[in-house]
């Protein structure tokens, strides 16, 4: 193997950690990027074979070897990634693969909980550790209150809840802020959390959610704690899933 071809295979394994560690991308998404990467590395071996022709050929064998369509998206929302990823390191002078379209996928909604079951969900933190489970409380309860992403539930800071009000300002995609409303159950939730957990995990941050070190929450763990609730509740819940219950239950109720 040349020093040009471990030079990419390299700098998929470094976007690999990337996508894990700052992206907080989850460990199944992070595996389907590595095996796509490394898959596209044996049809284009450096960075140098970095082009849209070539690219273009990757996906077209895909296609000739009746991959699914959604295997096809997947593939080339990892080249497109990457692309980014990579230029923005150096590896490339371009993003390459800005021009390729990512085929559309047919997917079945998610599952929407039923309200009896969605109350059942969010009031089954599965932590033992008291504080935790304050902080889990409360993670559900804001996630089913409000609709909100995940990246945007760690990306919350003290100041930007209102209790008086029962708001939480929202910093979405592209930085742009919205401020959502949420009911009593979440704000009885999160001020436990406030007085009680928080003050036992909290270093010297201002995010509103914190892990057991003391700094601000990371998206997989809220993804675990989304898991675990349904574990031991019965509901194979995904944190898509119980934002769509939310947006479902919001319009049933004249939102």
């Amino acid at each position: 193997m040349s020093a040009q071809q471990s030079q990419l295979r390299e700098a998929v394994e470094d976007f690999a950690e990337h996508a894990r560690l700052v992206l907080g991308r989850s460990e199944a998404t992070v595996r389907g990027y590595r095996s796509d990467l490394l898959d596209l590395a044996d049809h284009v071996p450096t960075f140098r074979d970095f082009t849209l022709p070539a690219l273009r050929g990757w996906l077209a064998v895909a296609v000739s070897e009746g991959k699914a369509r959604a295997t096809l998206a997947r593939r080339t929302a990892s080249l497109k990634s990457f692309s980014r990823w990579a230029l923005r390191n150096g590896h490339l002078d371009s993003d390459v693969a800005a021009r390729l379209v990512t085929p559309k996928v047919n997917r079945p909604l998610p599952e929407v909980l039923g309200m009896d079951k969605a109350s059942e969900f969010v009031g089954n933190a599965a932590s033992r550790d008291e504080t935790e489970f304050l902080r889990d409380s409360a993670m559900l309860e804001l996630l089913y209150a409000t609709g909100v992403r995940v990246a945007e539930l760690t990306g919350m800071d003290i100041k930007d809840l209102d209790l008086t009000r029962h708001t939480v300002r929202v910093r979405g995609k592209g930085d742009k802020e919205r401020v959502v409303p949420f009911g009593r159950a979440a704000a009885d939730a999160l001020e436990q959390w406030l007085r009680t957990g928080r003050p036992e995990l909290a270093g010297d941050t201002p995010a509103l959610f914190v892990g057991v070190r003391g700094s601000r929450i990371d998206p997989r763990q809220v993804r675990r704690v989304v898991e675990k609730a349904g574990q031991v509740t019965g509901h194979d819940v995904s944190p898509h899933g119980l934002r769509h219950t939310a947006a479902t239950h919001l319009l049933e109720g004249g939102a």
